[in-house]
């Protein structure tokens, strides 16, 4: 089992690794700019995966359906429980609920995902990753901004690439095969690349409050693990779908809470300890949720 484990978390946290030691070998000899190479990813490979994945005309949506609610309530669920923490610690609920709310789907859940539960998995995660992005564009917007236009979520390739393929998949289209090659292959990029980033993102990061961080290391993923445990034996999940619930629910904060925290000046310094520290955490919280869920 312990094999297993390291099998499925060493290749993640590897190029997690790769991209922190480069980012500070790149600092000492003039920095770094990933600032391209993610905005590419996010405006080009990602959609591509998610396009590739559910374009599918073998995919049934139906199936999903319970799982998406189950990740809508565990992300709801933490997101309050975040709220109350930071009630009883003294800090303002803005800045601890949603990193306790949006976990990091994209960067670290769709390849953990796939890598414990196969191929076959990706469009579960790809689901999982959409609810949570979904909901990280829209009230996680309008928590820090209540003035914020949410319509601008419609304008995200993301989503736009889920429409398509969704459209695609439930009007039968069969796409032409090559095409459907080179379209994966774009998404075929994306996994490596928002680990790579992500690693980067963790090295020019700054500690600023180490309280608040590491509480918030413990907190999000035992709240997220519980939920989803309650959450998935209350709707009857399958074997499967709970299990990758589990895994999803002791994910850590998403780099995108530091990015939008800074956006509208919400304690970004606070922010960026409770994603870094919580990152580091999920060394030990990640493999605690596989060990739990593997057979």
């Amino acid at each position: 089992m312990l094999l297993r484990i390291l099998g499925i978390v060493f290749p993640v946290f590897a190029i997690i690794a790769a991209g922190w030691f480069y980012a500070r070998y790149k600092r000492r000899h003039g920095g770094i700019d990933m600032a391209f190479a993610n905005q590419l990813n996010m405006d080009v490979f990602v959609p591509a995966l998610i396009f590739a994945a559910l374009a599918t005309k073998h995919l049934d949506l139906a199936a999903y359906d319970e799982l998406a609610l189950a990740a809508l309530a565990v992300l709801l669920g933490s997101g309050l429980a975040g709220w109350g923490i930071a009630r009883l610690l003294g800090e303002q609920p803005k800045t601890l609920a949603p990193p306790m709310m949006f976990v990091n789907s994209g960067n670290m859940g769709l390849p953990l995902l796939v890598l414990a539960f196969g191929e076959a998995a990706l469009p579960a995660a790809v689901v999982l990753f959409l609810i949570e992005n979904t909901l990280h564009y829209t009230l996680g917007v309008w928590l820090l901004d209540h003035r914020a236009r949410l319509a601008t979520l419609w304008r995200v390739p993301v989503t736009l690439a889920a429409i398509a393929a969704l459209a695609v998949n439930l009007a039968g289209i069969e796409i032409w095969p090559p095409l459907y090659l080179a379209i994966k292959l774009l998404g075929d990029i994306a996994v490596p690349l928002l680990l790579f980033s992500l690693g980067v993102r963790l090295a020019l990061s700054k500690l600023s409050d180490l309280r608040i961080g590491l509480i918030a290391m413990v907190a999000r993923p035992v709240v997220g693990m519980l939920l989803a445990v309650a959450v998935g034996w209350a709707m009857g999940l399958t074997e499967r779908d709970a299990a990758m619930l589990l895994v999803f629910g002791a994910l850590p904060a998403a780099v995108l809470n530091y990015v939008f925290a800074e956006r509208y000046h919400q304690e970004p310094g606070k922010v960026a300890s409770i994603v870094m520290i919580g990152n580091l955490g999920a060394l030990i919280f990640i493999p605690i949720a596989l060990s739990l869920t593997l057979k």
